[in-house]
């Protein structure tokens, strides 16, 4: 089936998690239910205790040293991820931690281009190291707070992806000028009534000149940066 990306490539992201459920609601609802019945992205989640070392479905251990919490063992996560592989290949394995590279725009945008990714949802005290060495491809960080396990991390990047394959927003230019695209924050916005108890719509907004809009919406986006996030003016 063809999608309406350039090269007719239908997205594919695998989640490996504890826990699933956790990971459910978002991705049947709003933009990321539309983008999967669109067949513009196809979203699998695996239940890691499917490859549990035992029984008792456990995938998690001590840790050697010593300390508080459990960590995600090797065995369990490797034949997921070997597993996977033997079906397709995957251009990035991403793992959800606290100490990886910050999420940024220019991220998202890099990774809506890519055909297949694999994303592990840490808990605990996280996975085994070696597993990071030998299978992560790349890591990520959604802020600098630890969450209760990587689910919600991964929800966030998958709508962040998402939202930017073409032909999964109505207006398919309404990702373009999201805030941090160039940099900068986003214009304020308005809609109606123009005069809600004495606070006015700005009259460039209602001039009609399609340039004095634009001119405007430039200057605020600058002014909002400058005020509120002025290290992004850094990259410019």
């Amino acid at each position: 089936m063809l999608s309406f990306r350039g090269w007719g490539i239908i997205m594919r992201i695998d989640i490996i998690s504890v826990l699933p459920e956790l990971l459910e609601s978002p991705m049947q609802h709003s933009i990321m239910k539309r983008a999967q019945e669109k067949g513009l992205l196809k979203v699998h989640i695996h239940y890691l205790r499917k490859w549990a070392v035992n029984e008792y479905g456990q995938v998690d251990d001590y840790q050697y040293g010593g300390g508080a919490g459990m960590v995600m063992m090797c065995e369990p996560l490797a034949k997921a991820i070997e597993e996977l592989f033997a079906e397709r290949n995957y251009d990035e394995v991403i793992y959800l931690t606290p100490d990886g590279e910050m999420l940024e725009q220019k991220i998202a945008n890099s990774l809506s281009l890519k055909e297949n990714i694999m994303m592990i949802c840490g808990h605990y005290k996280g996975i085994d190291e070696r597993i990071r060495e030998h299978f992560v491809t790349k890591e990520i960080s959604i802020g600098n707070y630890v969450l209760s396990g990587g689910e919600l991390a991964a929800a966030v990047l998958v709508d962040c992806i998402g939202r930017l394959i073409p032909g999964v927003l109505n207006d398919e230019t309404s990702a373009l000028f999201d805030s941090f695209q160039d940099n900068l924050l986003a214009p304020p916005v308005y809609t109606r009534p123009e005069d809600f108890r004495g606070w006015k719509v700005p009259d460039a907004l209602l001039s009609g000149n399609h340039r004095l809009i634009e001119e405007w919406r430039n200057e605020q986006s600058l002014k909002r940066t400058r005020e509120r996030r002025p290290g992004l003016l850094e990259n410019q």
